[in-house]
């Protein structure tokens, strides 16, 4: 009997660890020198990441990199479906030792390079997740996908979105954008903060109209360029084909 309960605990606990780096973190310092130069952004949310960073002084994109994270007592683990900075690092695992510094700094080693992340927030709402495209209106129909190698995910947390587009197979990369975004009573709005394509994008808004039907987010408004979407996006989890 002892058995059957401690196994259920051991159960919740491994959930309860698992979500303790949910929600959005900032690069603040590198091998002992603070980070001023350049934003890095990390989002991390139901067992995936993504991070982002531009140039400070220009808004230029500088990188990104994401994919599976798994989180452990003292370390956690990456496997990477994109990487701009190393496309070699893509489908490669890697293990990081962590010491937390209170409950919003960490302490992240690969026994080389030692970082520090502080959260910038876990708020939550009801489009917090990790998301895939899995349909997208063309001439008025509404045409499905299947995402496998190559899929657009856009994940959200803590107040923050990234989506990325790629090719885990091929390693082929062919953009992302994020920031800050807001969700309420129907209204989604995204704030750019940096572009993979464009840069004087950033500092722009965006505002469209989103519904959570059936589990899955559909998203209506006009796209950067000013042409009218309507996208379904369906939580990465379930809709992901490996």
């Amino acid at each position: 009997m002892k058995k059957l309960i401690l196994l259920p605990l051991l159960f919740c606990f491994g959930i309860i660890t698992a979500q303790e780096l949910d929600g959005a973190w900032k690069l603040i310092e590198k091998d002992g020198e603070t980070v001023t130069d350049r934003e890095v952004i990390k989002i991390i949310q139901d067992g995936y990441f993504a991070l982002g960073s531009k140039d400070l002084s220009n808004n230029e994109f500088l990188g990104a990199a994401g994919g599976e994270l798994s989180l452990g007592d003292e370390t956690f683990t990456e496997i990477r479906d994109f990487d701009t900075y190393d496309a070699d690092e893509i489908g490669a695992e890697h293990e990081y030792n962590i010491i937390w510094q209170g409950d919003n700094k960490v302490e992240i080693s690969d026994g080389i390079t030692t970082k520090i992340w502080e959260r910038i927030s876990e708020k939550t709402n009801d489009l917090t997740g990790n998301w895939v495209i899995t349909g997208r209106e063309r001439n008025g129909e509404m045409n499905t996908m299947t995402p496998g190698d190559r899929r657009t995910v856009k994940i959200l947390s803590g107040g923050r979105f990234q989506w990325i587009a790629f090719n885990s197979a091929t390693k082929e990369f062919n953009g992302t954008g994020g920031g800050t975004y807001t969700a309420e009573d129907g209204k989604y709005t995204e704030n750019i903060e940096f572009f993979s394509r464009d840069a004087s994008r950033v500092g722009a808004s965006l505002e469209f109209q989103y519904e959570v039907k059936d589990g899955k987010w559909h998203h209506k408004g006009k796209s950067s360029k000013g042409d009218p979407i309507y996208e379904i996006w369906s939580p990465y989890s379930e809709a992901y084909q490996k």
